[in-house]
């Protein structure tokens, strides 16, 4: 991984679990620019990928969920939709989300993305090295984070 995208990692970590707000620099004792952490906002928004508002919060109490996915090389995943919010950082390769309704979107290394509410859609490894993804997902005990749709079949 090079040693920016572990700077955002560590970045978020320092800053909270989210990728969604952005904090002020953090020193680390000395006023040296090279021993100060960075900041960068990659992604603020309410609506998913496709353009779609994200619904309101769940009521109770939260579970966050973050999750490493690898994609290998030429691999589809099955239809699927999520019941509660997701986004991530793609930190190799490139992913092609599909919706339902034919609609895509490519994402590309060093790129956040802010996945479907439930909406069926699916994600295609079209490159030629793995995709590397960091999702995290606002969740409650007991939910599922995807639900797969085997009665339809990819093409």
């Amino acid at each position: 991984m090079k040693h920016s995208k572990l700077w955002v990692l560590a970045a978020t970590l320092i800053c909270g679990a989210t990728l969604l707000t952005s904090c002020k620099t953090a020193k680390t004792g000395a006023d040296n620019a090279s021993q100060q952490v960075v900041s960068t906002e990659l992604l603020r928004t309410s609506q998913s990928w496709d353009g779609v508002e994200l619904p309101d919060y769940l009521k109770g109490r939260p579970e966050l969920v973050a999750v490493k996915y690898v994609f290998p090389a030429g691999k589809k995943l099955g239809w699927h939709h999520h019941p509660v919010m997701n986004y991530g950082i793609l930190v190799q390769g490139e992913l092609t989300i599909i919706g339902q309704d034919g609609k895509e979107r490519t994402v590309h290394e060093g790129e956040a993305v802010v996945e479907m509410v439930n909406t069926i859609h699916h994600g295609e490894n079209r490159g030629t090295k793995p995709v590397i993804l960091y999702m995290f997902y606002l969740s409650q005990k007991g939910m599922p984070l995807a639900v797969q749709h085997p009665e339809i079949p990819l093409e």
